[in-house]
């Protein structure tokens, strides 16, 4: 067993297209019971979410230009800013895929820069989709991310054809190289691949089979006890 503390390294997530109300009641309760210390829902859930975990150490995190990033700056940033002003602190934003690839580097920072700008007070991820960049692409937009003062990168929202993966965690870091930190998301479901990924460098781990993962984590923990 690891001396992962893994609760806290959670990102507790709910962004199904079909989940409900009772769905999101339901994911504030578990991360209550379990000690994550973050947790994601849907926007048009922010006030219920953050109104279940009044009074806790919770975290209320919102997905910005979800799940494709080709939404316009200024609508990125209006919707983190009314996230924001209804009581979340965390904001994963998707970068641009499209203008990276057209080679538009200074739309993207711009993009991510203003949206930092206009939230100053919540924590920034910036979602890369990894599955659809080349290694070059996910260099700069390392680069990108780190130059318009976000505070992480992340490998996937869940929705693309591929999650995240141990070679990229292993790339994001070794380019970041700590200025900032590195979150794995995207088909991480059992304890094996959350603790690869942890072992590859992730600081944090999105996923919605937390309850799972942890059941796991600490049945190991029990064994090697």
């Amino acid at each position: 067993m690891s001396g992962w503390n893994l609760p806290v390294l959670i990102d507790h997530t709910v962004l199904k297209p079909d989940a409900t109300k009772a769905d999101v009641l339901r994911l504030c309760e578990e991360a209550k019971a379990n000690w994550f210390t973050v947790i994601f829902v849907p926007p048009c859930y922010v006030d219920e979410a953050v109104a279940a975990l009044a009074g806790t150490n919770i975290h209320v995190g919102i997905p910005i230009g979800f799940p494709l990033g080709g939404h316009t700056t200024n609508t990125k940033v209006a919707e983190a800013m009314e996230a924001v002003n209804r009581g979340a602190t965390v904001l994963d934003m998707v970068l641009n895929i499209s203008r990276l690839k057209s080679g538009d580097h200074q739309y993207v920072r711009t993009d991510i820069a203003e949206v930092v700008k206009a939230t100053p007070l919540a924590e920034h991820k910036v979602i890369f989709e990894t599955c659809y960049l080349t290694q070059e692409e996910k260099r700069t937009a390392c680069h990108l991310v780190m130059e318009a003062g976000a505070d992480y990168v992340k490998t996937s929202t869940g929705f693309g054809p591929a999650g995240a993966t141990v070679a990229d965690v292993r790339l994001l870091k070794e380019v970041v190289a700590g200025k900032v930190k590195v979150k794995a998301s995207g088909g991480i479901r059992d304890w094996k691949t959350t603790l690869a990924m942890l072992e590859a460098g992730a600081d944090r781990i999105g996923t919605s089979a937390s309850l799972k993962i942890i059941d796991e984590w600490r049945a190991s923990h029990n064994k090697q006890g």
